[in-house]
This record gives structure tokens, C-alpha cells and sequence, in this order.
């Protein structure tokens, strides 16, 4: 192909919101884009812990990346990853041994479980980040409510109702909160043999000396109450030291203690996905501990003004902090990039060359009618924050089916108790 008739090329590595949000943004302008991604539809995170729990399907926090993009004529959508980058070359490799030329690269691949240097714990304490991972948290949570039910033995049965909850995050939050929706209301009168009440026990495990630390201490405090109010055993000040034969082990004041459970879900840290450190190996650009990026003001890394990061895998200081890994974040880096591109190909004279973060706040939900709003300007709690928090969610939702599907089924959650989305898979046999 003659070079001079060849668009500038944007590769975008990830189809999370950053990866989308720079697409998207990209849509119609004068360059071509290839989106790469390894699973073939872009995931809404902030739900899967409804999927672990019931009240909604895998589908509906799913949405075909084609769907979305198949009807763009300058976005190419590509099922595929990357393995290796040739800086020099402009050239990204992927997994299918395919070297793909760049003018620009944006890289979007976003972190994973961070289980602090204990990988093995993983197998006994699933996180929850991909649509795997809440599949078998539903897995687990379900199989011990069915174990139970036909249970003798005392200890084997108290084991199968106590459920922990690692990491006092919005996830672990809000993890903790469902599932003491679904044990005390839905299951209450549907397993004849378990007194749910009297029965199920839920703790929640945080390092720090609140949940949900990034929140105003007045939430996190209202959080805590609304927790235990639920039924949930909330242990702050508590550092997990190990997780072996269904058992946690913690340390609580220089004491140290332990907790019986076949069902232990980790949402405690987060580690970077495996492209920072190709891109480290590749450029020289430096990591944080946990494998960020550490990335200029506008997103790209030091030496290379070609090459960015963006969302959860970028470390950028905003003032005195660094940016938060929150969805709004990455999708405010994905629609800054892609401007800072459109403006660089269309040769503008003045345009934005730093980003600013707009912060929009922090929401979190706990259970019906319970919910804790910071948005800075003020603060919430209860019914509205509960309302805020259904309207956001649903406005950032991808697909007007998933919209109307998640809407009907949190209405019928609400109005008859019930959580249509039982189902347990599993691949073992």
C-alpha cells in the first residue's frame, strides 16, 4: 500500500471504559483505529458483583465489542492480544503472531487480583474481575447455601454458611451487602433446613481502620452501621496472614485469630496487568510497586509521545494524589487521549496538551435503600444515594437491552425478593 494514501494508524490494546471511551471518541475522525482485546465484548465491572450473587446475568454486563463498533467504518475490532512491542519499529505483536504497525499505540489492559506476594491464595479466595471470576463466586456461594441444606455434621455445616469477604473496598463493600440481601431475605423461607438468621454468618476483613477508606470518614462510618445493621460482621484493623484448607488466619490488635469458611471471595488490592511490564521492558519507563505505569501529564510514557496509558494501569499524580483507579478516570483519560490525537493529525494550534480530572465522586450500595454518595461538593446517604446510584449506573451501562434487562430484574428484586439468576456452572465434573 502506497504510505503516502495510509491514514494515521491508532491501536488501542483493551475494550474496558478506557479502551472504549477512546474509541468511541475516535469514531468518524480522520484516522483509522484497531481495537484490540482478547475477550470479544467489553465488561461493566462495577456490576459483577451483582452477577456473584444473583440478581443479574452475565449477559447483562456484556456487550459485543462489534455491536458497539461493527458499523464504524474506520474502527477495525480485532479478538486477539498483545505480547510485545518494537518501539523502534512501531510495531505491536500479538498473541496470534501477527505484527500490527502503529502511529499511535494507547494501551487500556487495566490491573487484576493483587493477592500481596500469595498467589496460592487465589485458588481458596477467587477475586472478582472478569465474568470467570463471578461465575465461580456464584459457584461457591450457591454450593454451600445446597450443601447446607442436607448437612449433619455441626462443623462441616457451620463452615458451609460463614462466608468472608477479604478487602473493605467499594467491592468487598458492596459484595458484603448483597450477599446479606440474598442470605437473610431471598433464602430466608426457600432452604427448609437452614434458620438463615440464626445460621449464616458474613465477615468482612479490612486492613485499614475503616471500609471504605477513599470515602469521607462520616460514609464509611454510616457504611459500617449499615453493615452490621444487615447482619455483616465488619473487622477493621484486621491483616489477613494467610488463607489454607478453607480457613483465613488474621491479626487483629497483635492478636492473632482464624475463621472457618468454605467460601472465602478476595477484593482486597489490585496488581497491573501484564503490559506494564512489557512496556517497562520495551521503553525503560518506570513501574510503581504494584506494575503501573508511571506516565507524563498527558498520558503518554516518558521519551515515547506516541505511546500511552490510560485507566487503572496508568499512575498519574493529580496535585498531590494520584489519580484513583476508578471508572470515570479511565474513561476521562480514553476521551483525552484520543482528542490530544485528533488535535495532533489535524495539525490544531491550541488544544489541551495536560489532563485535568474532573472528579464526579464516589458511590457505593450496601443493600435496599442503603447507599453512601461523596461527590465532594456534598454528601449522601440512604434513599437518595441509593437512587444516585441506580441513575449513574444505568446511564453508563452499555446497551439499551442490558439497560432494560438490569432495570426489570433490580425491579422485580426489589418488589418480590427473589434473585432470578441462580444458576450454578461449573467445569469441573
Amino acid at each position: 500500500m502506497d504510505s503516502d494514501n495510509k491514514k494515521h494508524h491508532v491501536v488501542v490494546v483493551g475494550a474496558g471504559f478506557g479502551g472504549l471511551y477512546a474509541v468511541n471518541n475516535l469514531v468518524d475522525s480522520n484516522v483509522e483505529v484497531t481495537l484490540i482485546d482478547r475477550r470479544n465484548f467489553h465488561l461493566f465491572q462495577p456490576l459483577l458483583y451483582q452477577v456473584a450473587t444473583g440478581t443479574i446475568s452475565a449477559t447483562d454486563v456484556s456487550a459485543p465489542i462489534r455491536s458497539i463498533f461493527g458499523d464504524k467504518k474506520n474502527i477495525t475490532v480485532r479478538l486477539d492480544s498483545a505480547v510485545g512491542i518494537d518501539v523502534k519499529g512501531k510495531q505491536l505483536t500479538t498473541s496470534s503472531h501477527t505484527n500490527i504497525d502503529y502511529d499511535d499505540l494507547i494501551i487500556a489492559t487495566g490491573v487484576s487480583h493483587h493477592y500481596f506476594g500469595h498467589h496460592e491464595w487465589q485458588k481458596n479466595a477467587p477475586g472478582l474481575k472478569t465474568i470467570e471470576d463471578a461465575l465461580e463466586m456464584r459457584r461457591k456461594i450457591f454450593t454451600a447455601f445446597e450443601l447446607a441444606e442436607n448437612e449433619k455434621d455441626p462443623l462441616k455445616r457451620k463452615q458451609l454458611l460463614t462466608f468472608v469477604i477479604v478487602g473493605g473496598g467499594p467491592t468487598g463493600v458492596e459484595l458484603a451487602g448483597a450477599l446479606s440481601d440474598l442470605a437473610y431475605r431471598t433464602f430466608e423461607k426457600q432452604f427448609h433446613n437452614i434458620n438463615t438468621r440464626e445460621e449464616c454468618k458474613i465477615y468482612l476483613i479490612e486492613g485499614l481502620p475503616k471500609v471504605l477508606p477513599s470515602f469521607k470518614e462520616s460514609l464509611s462510618d454510616v457504611t459500617k452501621g449499615y453493615l452490621q445493621d444487615m447482619g455483616v460482621e465488619v473487622l477493621t484493623d484486621s491483616l489477613v496472614t494467610d488463607i489454607q484448607n478453607d480457613t483465613v488466619f488474621y491479626k487483629i490488635k497483635n492478636e492473632n485469630k482464624r475463621i472457618e469458611s468454605k467460601t472465602i471471595l478476595w477484593g482486597a488490592g489490585v496488581k497491573a496487568s501484564a503490559m506494564g511490564k512489557i512496556l517497562s521492558e520495551a521503553t525503560g519507563v518506570k513501574l510503581d510497586p504494584v506494575g503501573r505505569v508511571m506516565v507524563n501529564k498527558d498520558f503518554s510514557i516518558p521519551d515515547y509521545g506516541n505511546i500511552f496509558v490510560i485507566g487503572d494501569l496508568a499512575r498519574l499524580k493529580d496535585g498531590k494524589d494520584f489519580l484513583p483507579g476508578v471508572a470515570t478516570v479511565a474513561m476521562q483519560s480514553g476521551e483525552f487521549v484520543a482528542q490530544l490525537i485528533k488535535n495532533r493529525t489535524s495539525k490544531a494550534k491550541r488544544y489541551k496538551k495536560e489532563f485535568k480530572y474532573k472528579n464526579k465522586g464516589s458511590l457505593a450500595v450496601i443493600g435496599r435503600n442503603k447507599a453512601v454518595a461523596d461527590l465532594g461538593y456534598f454528601t449522601s446517604k440512604g434513599f437518595i444515594a441509593w437512587i444516585l446510584w441506580i441513575f449513574i449506573h444505568i446511564l453508563y451501562l452499555v446497551g439499551f437491552g442490558s439497560k432494560v434487562s438490569v432495570v426489570t430484574k433490580w425491579a422485580l428484586s426489589y418488589f418480590n425478593q427473589d434473585k432470578g439468576n441462580r444458576l450454578i456452572f461449573s467445569n469441573k465434573q
